[in-house]
């Protein structure tokens, strides 16, 4: 059944019930992604680990939109906070991940 709403609109209704959802939050900001607004999805991650500071994909993300905004400082920030951030969670995966993108970035 089509309810004739995007998916940005479905999320940002359920965050208006439940602001405070990660998930939801990552959600709202992966949508801006793949609609190649990164100044939004920017906004949206950082909204996201001011609340949720070990949400890891955020910070990902995060580094990945800052990169493809030439925002070459705040990336390497965002991507150095969710490397501590994963090794603290143990998740040495996603730390790999974000420093193969840190080294990126020269």
């Amino acid at each position: 059944m089509m309810t004739g709403k995007s998916r940005k609109q479905q999320i940002e209704e359920m965050l208006t019930e439940d602001p405070d959802d990660p998930f939801l939050r990552y959600g709202l900001a992966m949508e801006y992604v793949s609609a190649g607004q990164d100044e939004e999805a920017v906004r949206c991650f950082e909204e996201l680990l001011r609340m949720a500071p070990n949400y890891v994909p955020g910070y990902m993300q995060a580094g990945r939109a800052l990169t493809r905004l030439n925002r070459i400082e705040e990336a390497r920030a965002v991507f150095q906070s969710g490397i501590a951030a994963a090794q603290q969670q143990g998740d040495r995966h996603a730390a790999e991940e974000m420093a193969e993108f840190l080294e990126g970035l020269s």
